[in-house]
């Protein structure tokens, strides 16, 4: 009789909570082994590249560094492991550019408990893993024929700035939130405001809610 081949899964969120949620549905699966764990994004890019791990389930919001910056790192360093991006997000605002900088896929955890399985089977197997309303998100998009926003052109710290303005924070719980400097966060909403052509904070708030950036 043929072995099972083992998943072996790394779980990085700052939350000791959702990390033990993961890990008791992951726990029900004979085919999948929990290899480590990290709360940030420090020691998820330095723990991960120490275990055998073949599929990473990475948050996208973690309070050290941005999610997409540690897997763009974690992707240099160790190409042939798949990352499995987490968020609260929906899947509209970040999963394209994550997919984008190297995620096989990308799952909200409202999502998670009931899709969870199916996505880490399917991307440990070397495939892409997306919902399918994102998927029909993604088939609409090939071929068209428009002009691109202008929020497509922002890195990925002035979209996440903007999508936190939007949502309401000022730039001292923003700066707080992502552990940065409020001179730091107040520059990145100056380059927003150049690069976008607008004036003021509320006027990004528009701009994010007329093109759905934020709830």
């Amino acid at each position: 009789m043929t072995e099972k081949i083992t998943i072996r899964v790394f779980i990085a969120d700052d939350h000791a909570i959702v990390r033990e949620g993961l890990k008791q549905i992951l726990a029900e699966q004979r085919d999948i082994n929990v290899a480590g764990e990290a709360e940030n994004g420090v020691d998820a890019a330095r723990l991960v590249g120490k275990s055998k791990a073949n599929v990473m389930l990475l948050d996208i919001s973690l309070p050290d560094r941005n999610g997409i910056d540690v897997l763009k790192q974690i992707k240099k360093d160790r190409p042939e492991l798949a990352v499995l991006m987490l968020s609260m997000h929906r899947e509209d605002q970040y999963a394209i550019r994550a997919l984008k900088a190297g995620a096989s896929g990308y799952l909200t955890k409202q999502s998670a408990p009931r899709e969870l399985v199916t996505a880490i089977r399917q991307v440990a197997g070397g495939q892409k893993y997306v919902s399918a309303a994102l998927a029909q998100t993604l088939a609409s998009s090939i071929g068209a024929d428009h002009e691109a926003a202008v929020h497509e052109g922002l890195s990925d710290r002035e979209y996440q700035t903007l999508t936190m303005i939007a949502s309401g924070m000022t730039v001292s719980e923003i700066a707080r939130e992502l552990s940065l400097s409020v001179k730091t966060i107040s520059e990145y909403r100056a380059r927003l405001l150049v690069k976008m052509q607008l004036k003021t904070s509320a006027e990004l708030t528009t701009y994010a809610i007329r093109n759905g950036l934020v709830d």
